[in-house]
């Protein structure tokens, strides 16, 4: 998830999920976003006319298309997929992140509903779009295992809403057990839906 080799407009969308991820839309100011990407402050105004609310939007929109292709790269790490193994290694992300470097950050989308969701219909949508972005490959990929094409977009769903659950728990708990535990639970499940 490195910055390196961006540009300072794609610097300061990637700076955002960042801080978001770490610590809320409410706490991420502009000024923060400039610091830690490294850009002018002058800069914010130029590429983000339209303000936090601008930045916040596009945050998302690569933080959505970042999960899009974690997707691609897990497929293509597996020499047999399967439902269960997909969702293992979309597990697997943040059980590493967490063993290696704590429990800090989250999911910047969630981060953003949970904080704007009822203040923001821009950030609402923008949350939106992002996990729509992210559902549709899992659904695809789900489709083509063998899943019914009417239950791929549904356990999708699932996959990531239990995901994302399982995020918040191992923050608070400062434990992947959660992580871990819906990774075990819903694997034959998954791999159940898939036609032989």
């Amino acid at each position: 998830m490195a910055a390196s080799g961006r540009g300072p407009r794609e610097r300061m969308v990637f700076s955002a999920a960042q801080l978001i991820r770490r610590d809320g839309v409410d706490a991420t100011g502009m000024r923060d976003v400039a610091a830690h990407a490294g850009a002018p402050r002058g800069s914010l105004q130029h590429y983000f006319p339209g303000g936090k609310e601008q930045l916040v939007g596009e945050a998302l929109q690569w933080a959505g298309r970042y999960a899009a292709k974690r997707v691609a790269r897990f497929l293509h790490g597996m020499e047999r997929p399967t439902p269960g193994a997909l969702f293992a290694a979309m597990v697997g992300q943040w059980t590493d992140e967490y063993t290696e470097a704590g429990f800090a950050a989250g999911c910047p989308v969630a981060a953003a509903t949970v904080d704007c969701a009822e203040s923001s219909e821009t950030t609402r949508k923008a949350a939106a779009a992002a996990f729509a972005a992210w559902t549709r490959p899992v659904a695809e990929a789900l489709a083509g295992m063998g899943v019914p094409e009417e239950r791929s977009v549904p356990l999708a769903t699932l996959m990531i809403s239990s995901l994302e659950g399982a995020i918040l728990v191992a923050r608070a708990e400062r434990d992947v057990r959660a992580l871990t535990t819906v990774a075990r639970e819903l694997r034959p499940l998954l791999d159940a839906a898939a036609l032989p």
